[in-house]
């Protein structure tokens, strides 16, 4: 026969609360892990923008891309997360991560970090995350995102422009959807690069430059 709880021992009555919560959180955390998955930085050449230096933000994100879960998307525009797999961190700041690494990998800049660096650069580019997800029932992994080039110098917009990329999910589990949807990243971020690198970009003054210090005036002969 059970005895009520407060037939027990006080300090058995202090423990019951804890053990109830170490066996609901057993239960809860019974199934296998999902596994993690990373987004790769392209290796390209190209020419161009030598010379200027890049700060790149985080992409602004809606709430369902800003996490580590994997998107599915249907026709009617229902959404949904892939179970068994997840991204190796927060959606937007991997990206951010990436497309660094890939300016590194593939651009001619003299130099290329985030804001919270501290660097001083030429332009920022101001970027939206719209389309990060499997498609179904096309099954195709669909990224777009917006990009702004904004001077460093007036805060003004230089040039914009949103890239998409598509390709073929082979099955719709976490670990085709996540090599598809690094792919067509891949292709979207060596666009941007591509882009920039191609585009007239407004460079900040040097203190040393010339063209920034007074004239001198002429002194009248004596």
């Amino acid at each position: 026969m059970s005895l009520p709880p407060t037939a027990l021992p006080r300090p058995l009555r202090r423990l019951m609360p804890v053990v109830l919560l170490a066996a609901l959180a057993g239960a809860c955390s019974s199934g296998p892990a999902p596994a993690t998955y990373d987004l790769s930085a392209p290796t390209s050449r190209i020419r161009g923008a030598a010379g200027v230096q890049v700060l790149v933000n985080e992409p602004a994100a809606l709430q369902t891309l800003s996490t580590q879960q994997i998107l599915v998307k249907d026709a009617s525009g229902s959404v949904s997360f892939m179970g068994g797999g997840q991204w190796a961190d927060n959606l937007p700041r991997l990206i951010q991560t990436r497309l660094i690494n890939t300016f590194e990998n593939a651009s001619q800049l003299r130099g290329v970090s985030r804001p919270s660096s501290g660097a001083v650069a030429d332009v920022q580019l101001v970027s939206e995350l719209r389309r990060f997800e499997v498609e179904t029932p096309t099954n195709e992994a669909v990224v777009e995102i917006s990009v702004k080039i904004v001077s460093e110098q007036n805060g003004r917009i230089v040039n914009g422009r949103i890239f998409r990329a598509r390709t073929p999910v082979a099955s719709v589990d976490a670990a085709n959807a996540a090599r598809a949807l690094d792919e067509a990243l891949s292709v979207v971020m060596l666009d941007i690069v591509r882009w920039v690198s191609g585009s007239s970009l407004p460079r900040r003054e040097e203190p040393g430059d010339i063209s920034s210090q007074a004239p001198v005036k002429e002194q009248a002969p004596t």
